[in-house]
């Protein structure tokens, strides 16, 4: 599997990242097999969060790391900071007691990624850079970067770095994907639109896509008759993504492979370092995520596939 670097971290980063906001203490076994179809395929890096399965993502994979020894051959890349019901919590005291409970329940002293899950634009990115600092220096983390960010809020942060001699984020990681959204997700959710993705070209700056499959809108499971996903419909159904679809129908067929690995071979193509979250349940669906890995698409397919181009 081809992989990336993150600046900070002396381990690359597969380009295909596992998920696990489906782990859980009472699944042990799914969770093993799981992880062991992924390194199978040459996968190491682990997407979590402080909220995932409340908490119990978190506790899964540290028993997982426990019982196989393999902290060392992994990155390990979780969130944590994310709001809750009382609003925003972006600040140093939230960042530190959702990464030292992460610690312990992974069973680690670092992480190889720490990612902020929400952003709070009314906090100044100077007190966020020097808390994240401080944690590095600590050797409690890596390298450390936003989810759900905006480019604009990362180029302020890193400006803030610079200016003061402070390390800055190194990575990002809002949804990317083929099929573009209507509306966020949830609320404070991020998707890289294209002002966004010219500046990660530019800055040749690492993104790490979540729904980078749009939640399964390549499988062909869908059409605009098909509406008992109100998610999927809400954010997913337009003319524009259906076009979309069936242009990725057209270039799998070309290619023998499937319209989904188009649309993971999409994002892994961009002109800039890109990994993609994949939430396989199957040793099947593993080894399509790794065939579609291997795709490479031209700017030429990149452009047509995103309806900016007119021919392929």
């Amino acid at each position: 599997m081809k992989h990336i670097q993150i600046k900070g971290l002396d381990k690359p980063v597969s380009k295909l990242v596992m998920g696990s906001d489906f782990f859980r203490l009472d699944n042990p076994h799914e969770v093993s097999e799981i992880l062991h179809h992924y390194l199978t395929i040459g996968g190491n890096t682990i997407d979590t969060a402080h909220i995932y399965c409340g908490g119990q993502s978190e506790q899964a994979i540290g028993i997982w790391l426990d019982e196989t020894g393999k902290r060392e051959e992994m990155v390990l890349f979780t969130k944590g900071a994310h709001h809750d019901n009382n609003g925003p919590r972006v600040n140093p005291e939230a960042i530190r007691q959702d990464l030292m409970t992460s610690l312990d329940r992974m069973r680690t002293d670092y992480i190889d990624l720490y990612g902020l899950h929400r952003d709070d634009p009314a906090t100044p990115v100077g007190v966020i850079v020097e808390a994240l600092n401080e944690h590095l220096e600590a050797g409690r983390i890596r390298a450390f970067g936003g989810s759900n960010w905006t480019h604009q809020r990362l180029q302020e942060a890193n400006e803030y770095a610079a200016k003061h001699g402070l390390v800055g984020f190194s990575f990002s990681s809002p949804n990317l994907s083929l099929a573009k959204p209507n509306e966020p997700f949830w609320a404070g959710c991020v998707s890289a639109d294209t002002e966004a993705l010219r500046w990660y070209e530019e800055q040749q700056f690492p993104l790490l896509s979540w729904s980078s499959q749009a939640r399964g809108f390549f499988t062909g499971r869908f059409s605009p008759e098909i509406r008992d996903n109100a998610d999927l419909v809400r954010v997913f159904y337009s003319d524009e993504n259906w076009t979309r679809l069936q242009r990725a129908q057209q270039l799998a067929q070309e290619k023998g492979v499937s319209a989904i690995q188009i649309a993971l071979a999409y994002v892994l193509s961009q002109p800039f370092p890109a990994c993609a979250l994949i939430g396989p349940r199957t040793e099947a669906e593993m080894v399509s995520c790794r065939d579609g890995a291997e795709l490479v698409l031209s700017a030429q397919e990149l452009a047509w596939l995103d309806l900016t181009g007119a021919t392929v």
